[in-house]
């Protein structure tokens, strides 16, 4: 998953999602208040763009960001996907 802050790209691993943010672990440090895009790879090969999100919090070499600036088309795509996520947990569960 690469991901740009300022002048640098780093590449990472998605933890958690949500239709909101997302809990990420990167080869970039990672500040609190530090502003960076998102290029995110699903596993169904589709791309989501998050152009504008906020670091929320850092540990290492993880950390958790909050989406602030998505495209509408790509928030309903997003919010799609997790709701699939949920749809397909729930059935391996019961």
């Amino acid at each position: 998953m690469p991901h740009n802050a300022g002048p640098f790209q780093g590449q990472g691993i998605v933890w958690n999602l949500s239709c909101t943010g997302w809990r990420l672990s990167g080869d970039l440090l990672m500040r609190p208040g530090e502003i960076l895009s998102l290029t995110i790879t699903l596993p169904d090969e589709q791309w989501i763009e998050i152009p504008e999100a906020v670091v929320r919090w850092s540990r290492g070499q993880e950390f958790a960001v909050e989406n602030i600036l998505v495209e509408r088309h790509t928030h309903a795509r997003l919010k799609h996907y997790v709701k699939r996520l949920v749809l397909e947990l729930t059935e391996i569960v019961l």
